[in-house]
């Protein structure tokens, strides 16, 4: 998983290591695939990714254009399921109802649940091994602040993820707990950003 939208509030130094190092065969689980040379669309363009799981990919024309060869598995759901399938996951819950998509084709293969007279359809949870994300500032505990929309899909990443590395614009020895965001037993690893 990856934070961010577009590329606000993403752990950009984190990315630019993993195209350095060339790690690939990735799902990559994003809001977006940003622009094709920033950030998230980095792993995209240098073929670093197998699959996408996003909410949309339409500013980086190099993800549409893997995905009609064949290049690359594109899985897009509404950005409400996708970020309720992540909520799901670092809640503990065995999936979420939704009734949005229902009659297109974002109900094929999937199973319909009716409750009185409205249908939804059922969305599994969805969790990463490894979740990435931004933080404006974060403790030496590992409790994280953000600043604006920075925060987005960073919170709920954080609490889905199995290994989670927050890069922070500042690391300080204390934040004010009633300032905290996310707690600092969700995180794992702290990355200071570079500015050079």
């Amino acid at each position: 998983m990856v934070g961010g939208f577009l590329s606000c509030g993403v752990p950009d130094n984190i990315i630019d290591e993993i195209v350095k190092l060339n790690i690939g065969n990735l799902t990559l689980i994003c809001n977006d695939t940003s622009f094709q040379d920033a950030d998230k669309g980095k792993l995209i363009k240098n073929g670093l990714v197998k699959k996408v799981i996003a909410s949309h990919i339409g500013t980086n024309p190099i993800t549409g254009q893997k995905m009609l060869s064949g290049q690359l598995d594109v899985e897009i759901y509404p950005m409400g399921t996708l970020i309720e399938k992540i909520h799901a996951k670092g809640s503990g819950l065995g999936g979420v109802l939704t009734p949005t998509g229902i009659g297109t084709i974002l109900e094929e293969g999937k199973q319909i649940i009716q409750i009185k007279d409205k249908k939804y359809i059922f969305e599994e949870p969805l969790g990463a091994d490894f979740a990435i994300i931004y933080g404006t500032k974060a403790d030496r505990y590992g409790n994280v602040v953000f600043k604006g929309t920075t925060r987005n899909f960073n919170p709920a990443m954080a609490t889905a993820a199995e290994t989670v590395i927050v890069q922070a614009d500042e690391i300080v020895d204390y934040i004010d707990p009633n300032e905290v965001i996310i707690p600092g037993i969700f995180i794992d690893y702290i990355v200071e950003r570079r500015t050079n």
